[in-house]
């Protein structure tokens, strides 16, 4: 059973998520909160797999909550999915970099909602390919001259490339292809990188090849 928490200052649009979360018979609402302040309480309390988290809240945001929940290592199983009125709302940057796992617009269809729970709560990044060129994009326009990053000297060869093509937004099976791997390999070279690293997912791990200046835009091409 997928345990949610549903943070959002706007009441409607909680019982909106909690009727079509609490239609499913593997997902189990046990949570609401009008506040970040609310939505972090509940997270200790409750120790849901996902809270799906309203970044602009009043009192304590989305960001700030974000942040407490995913550098606590008591709610190192809790995963944060950012809810927002439009996809490239400047705020989601700062949340992917706090720890969040990914981004749902409002307006998502039902099916993309229930999609992107049962993504999440399974431990994978809610970031598609489009999505992380357009990230990529974005950092590329506010940081002109990234700086390597020292931590990735942990990384063999191999790791390197494994991670280039994360960042580029490619998925396991298609880094497989691409390598001449199989799934699993690919699998396991993604989790001993994000191990060594240090981050949380793969969204963590897209903003950290960026800003290492291992990709930019145009990289793949």
């Amino acid at each position: 059973m997928i345990r949610v928490v549903l943070a959002d200052d706007q009441t409607l649009v909680r019982a909106g998520f909690r009727s079509i979360l609490s239609g499913e018979d593997d997902v189990e609402v046990v949570g609401e909160a009008a506040d970040g302040e609310q939505a972090v309480a509940l997270a200790y309390e409750q120790l849901p797999d996902v809270v799906l988290m309203d970044i602009r809240m009043p009192g304590t945001d989305g960001l700030e909550a974000t942040r407490r929940i995913t550098t606590d290592p008591r709610l190192a199983a809790v995963r944060v999915v950012i809810l927002t009125t439009f996809d490239m709302d400047d705020h989601v940057y700062g949340a992917l970099r706090a720890g969040a796992s990914g981004f749902l617009v409002k307006d998502t269809e039902p099916m993309e909602l229930l999609h992107g729970v049962r993504v999440v709560a399974r431990g994978d990044a809610l970031i598609a390919p489009a999505v992380t060129r357009r990230l990529i994009s974005e950092f590329a326009n506010r940081r002109k001259q990234p700086a390597p990053s020292p931590r990735l000297n942990a990384l063999t060869e191999r790791e390197r490339e494994v991670m280039g093509l994360v960042g580029a937004g490619l998925s396991n099976g298609e880094i497989a292809a691409r390598l001449v791997l199989s799934p699993a390999t690919s699998k396991t070279h993604v989790s001993r990188i994000m191990t060594k690293l240090g981050v949380r997912d793969r969204a963590q791990l897209v903003i950290l090849a960026y800003e290492s200046g291992m990709i930019t835009p145009g990289w793949m091409a």
